[in-house]
């Protein structure tokens, strides 16, 4: 889908569930850009505040565009920022603060994914907001937390911070290996970003019913801790290692590999039938689930893989599908690119680059389709404080004198 396009012009009409709602948010890199840019599909308005020259640090990402002035815009923030506005406002700078104070009186929701304490330290923490505005939303995301204590509380969190302490990397390592860091793209982002969400819409609903606003607070180490259930749920069931309790596991076919899950006594049956092997359930060796995962490299794998070998992996999930046994191709990323699901979903967007490249940034659409609700148009991606003096001049009605006096004191962009 190219930015612009809507996929479903009828339901246009019907308005967008967010619309109306203002967040006004000092992010950066990911955990919170992709929180407020589901936000903005859904119809929310989204000003992003970041450094007035260099903007935030998700713009220094690689690999990298360039932007029309010449700067670097880096994929991380090329991901997560469609259809927001950017506004330069320096935070370090007490004129810097009182703006964006002043700013949060136009807006329902203040969101900030600083390293804890941060805001705190700047002045702008929730108590100050709460003070000034009742009714505020104040939203953060961090590694470890605002509220409470935590022992990791000062400690800076990349997604791969929460992921390996959640227990994801050390349940997924093979004896010998070191752990497979960021195996998932950045999970521990974007599952932070999406219970950040979910609390936004809470904390909005419980305002509106109340007239009270609150604090939000999402740590990522709790968001990955929710994600990797499984962990800590199995240990406590007596389960101490991470060895398959079934079969879990890719297999090759004539032109690739494809994932299976046989998790149920039904499933192994059909297997084994498909394979040529009708005997397995009634060996010894084959009696649990457990027996089925032990014998997976000497017996099963080369079973499976000698009969996939005359079938594509399409064909092969096909097949296995419909004997009712999960099972996927593993797609590379031009395979993914082309794909009839992904066009007809629209989980693709297209936006032009400016520096001359011919092929289109893909970034992922938006996963929540709604049938009264249209999907886009959507908007690229701002450019450093590209928004500033429009914003502060539509919300603050400061005049072009005082914006110009700003902007040589290098409070604003």
């Amino acid at each position: 889908m190219q930015l612009g396009d809507i996929a479903n012009p009828e339901a246009f009409i019907n308005g967008k569930p967010l619309d109306g709602i203002r967040i006004l948010a000092a992010e950066q890199m990911q955990a919170l850009p992709y929180a407020t840019q589901l936000l903005a599909r859904l119809g929310a308005e989204v000003v992003k505040v970041e450094h007035p020259t260099h903007g935030e640090s998700g713009r220094g990402a690689l690999p990298a565009m360039r932007d029309p002035q010449g700067r670097e815009v880096g994929a991380t923030f090329l991901r997560n920022n469609l259809n927001k506005r950017s506004v330069g406002i320096d935070l370090k700078t007490e004129q810097g603060r009182e703006l964006f104070l002043d700013l949060a009186g136009e807006f329902d929701v203040v969101a900030e994914n600083f390293k804890a304490g941060t805001m705190d330290r700047l002045g702008l923490g929730y108590e100050v907001f709460a003070e000034r505005y009742p009714k505020m939303i104040y939203v953060s995301v961090s590694g470890f937390g605002n509220l409470g204590e935590s022992p990791y509380r000062a400690w800076p969190a990349y997604a791969m911070v929460p992921e390996a302490m959640s227990g994801l990397y050390e349940y997924a390592r093979q004896d010998g290996e070191p752990p497979r860091v960021i195996p998932a793209g950045a999970l521990g982002d974007i599952s932070s970003a999406l219970f950040a969400v979910i609390g936004i819409l809470a904390a909005i609903r419980h305002r509106d019913s109340t007239g009270i606003g609150q604090y939000v607070d999402v740590a990522m180490l709790d968001s990955m801790i929710a994600m990797t259930d499984v962990i800590t749920n199995f240990h406590s069931l007596g389960v101490t290692d991470n060895t398959p309790h079934s079969i879990m596991s890719g297999f090759q076919a004539s032109d690739g590999w494809f994932a299976v899950q046989v998790a149920r006594e039904h499933q192994f049956m059909k297997l084994a039938e498909l394979v040529g092997h009708p005997e397995w359930p009634q060996q010894p060796a084959f009696a649990t689930r457990r027996g089925w995962a032990d014998q997976l490299e000497s017996v099963v794998r080369p079973a499976v893989e000698h009969w996939a070998a005359a079938y594509t992996r399409l064909e092969v999930c096909e097949i296995l599908g419909m004997a009712g046994i999960p099972a996927g191709p593993c797609f590379t990323p031009a395979e993914i690119i082309a794909d009839e699901h992904v066009a007809r979903r629209n989980m693709l967007v297209e936006m032009p680059r400016v520096d001359g490249v011919e092929e289109p940034v893909l970034i992922p659409g938006n996963p929540v389709k709604m049938s009264a609700v249209s999907e886009g148009p959507e908007t690229r991606v701002p450019w450093v404080g590209e928004h500033t003096q429009e914003v502060l001049h539509a919300e603050l009605g400061l005049s072009e004198a005082e914006l110009s006096t700003l902007r040589e004191q290098g409070v604003i962009a």
